[in-house]
């Protein structure tokens, strides 16, 4: 890979560009982002600024290696513990236990090594075998004669044999996937010792397969009790391999750039589902669907249906042991720990309680991230008519652990009460 000179921006922040550092294929590729609304390109007199939206990770160009450092509220290994909290999967080890060493910005790298670190586990354990059909011209006969390929190519000669097998062989799709993984993962590391490292388990797997193959076999992929053990590094292949997109975090699938960018409001939306859910969990609740015929619609608009649909809308039991309460939920990558909840967002929430909770305890909940402890507080919607709802705002100390959160989480979400 050629030198390029690394150039980093903050979570919102911007960056000048001269106009010899972008080629016209970077900025096609840039506004194919812009289009996504990942980040904004805009052409100056003396080149082009560049600004980030609320995307972190990694853009590698033909000149230029963009850094996105997070810097709202999810820092560095940490955004690894809460993403893989999102996905449910096994959180790697603790950085500082490599041999590598990685800043608070290297979320690429982060993700290269857990992929590595399920690999190297994978090829303790032995990995998976399965009986791979082969088609051989050998010197005996071992398997199943192809009279067919025997009679048209070797004439009725016998010297060679056109035979079928079944192999129990390593070269499945289970491992062949990994192994085209761990080299995309190895153009993207910033770190010589990680990159050596991936180099060598790559060597170990079946040879590698095209990115776009690779994705669709993990699409097609079910797990059963022979490759359950490979849930865990098929997640974080299907991360690289689509350059941070992940099924049910981002909608679009990768960019059409080398690198890895992850979309933090869509993380965060996977947290809360999640976040909730686990502790609604224990107090007999769960998540049910908030779209469909059980959503709320707007219908006569110029014939466009459209839908008002919570991130998460929670089933619980209540104080009729026969009935069950619903409780919108929903979550907000904002800064609502420094300032006050938007009016847009207001009427959002009370739109929701109107459409799925009781009317005599119409409420709703919101939850964002935050830093320096967590926070609760509860907005009172009045009207002269009275009551129009409440509105719970749950602010999550992102810097400690996802199941410190879901504890919290547990003891002031609304619940008691049901």
């Amino acid at each position: 890979m050629p030198d390029r000179t690394d150039v980093r921006i903050g979570e919102y922040g911007s960056a000048l560009l001269k106009g010899s550092q972008l080629t016209p294929r970077d900025v096609e590729r840039l506004h194919a982002l812009q289009a996504r609304g990942r980040l904004s390109l805009e052409q100056m007199s003396t080149g082009w600024r560049l600004k980030a939206g609320a995307t972190v990770g990694l853009l590698v160009l033909d000149r230029v290696r963009l850094v996105l450092e997070p810097k709202f509220a999810i820092l560095g290994d940490r955004l690894m513990d809460w993403l893989a909290y999102a996905l449910d999967a096994p959180p790697p080890l603790p950085v500082a236990s490599r041999h590598w060493a990685t800043g608070p910005e290297g979320y690429a790298d982060l993700v290269a090594a857990a992929l590595l670190e399920q690999c190297e586990q994978l090829l303790r354990e032995g990995l998976r075998r399965d009986y791979v059909r082969r088609q051989t011209l050998e010197p005996v006969l071992r398997g199943r004669l192809d009279v067919v390929a025997q009679t048209t190519l070797r004439y009725g000669q016998l010297d060679k044999l056109h035979i079928r097998s079944f192999d129990r062989e390593t070269d499945i799709w289970d491992n062949r996937v990994l192994g085209t993984a761990l080299r995309v993962a190895c153009a993207l590391t910033t770190s010589p010792d990680l990159a050596r490292h991936l180099r060598t388990i790559a060597d170990a797997f079946p040879k590698a397969t095209p990115p776009e193959a690779a994705l669709r076999a993990l699409d097609r992929t079910r797990y059963t009790r022979l490759n359950a053990r490979y849930r865990a590094a098929h997640t974080w292949a299907r991360l690289l391999l689509r350059g941070g997109g992940v099924t049910d975090i981002l909608t679009d699938h990768g960019t059409a750039a080398d690198g890895l960018l992850l979309a933090m409001p869509a993380l965060w939306e996977a947290v809360v589902r999640r976040l909730v859910a686990d502790a609604a969990g224990s107090h007999g609740g769960h998540a049910v669907a908030g779209g469909g015929a059980a959503g709320i619609t707007v219908r006569g608009d110029l014939g466009i249906v459209s839908a008002f649909r919570p991130d998460v809308l929670l089933s619980l039991p209540d104080r009729d042991p026969t009935a069950r309460t619903l409780l919108p939920v929903d979550a907000k990558y904002k800064r609502y720990d420094h300032h006050g909840v938007s009016a847009a967002d207001v009427h959002q929430l009370l739109t929701y309680s109107a459409g799925f909770t009781p009317s005599d305890d119409r409420r709703a909940v919101i939850v964002h991230p935050r830093t320096g402890g967590h926070s609760y507080r509860v907005l009172q919607v009045d009207s002269p008519r009275g009551r129009l709802g409440n509105v719970h705002v749950l602010g999550v100390d992102t810097h400690v652990l996802p199941q410190q959160a879901t504890a919290w989480v547990r003891s002031v979400l609304p619940l008691a009460s049901r």
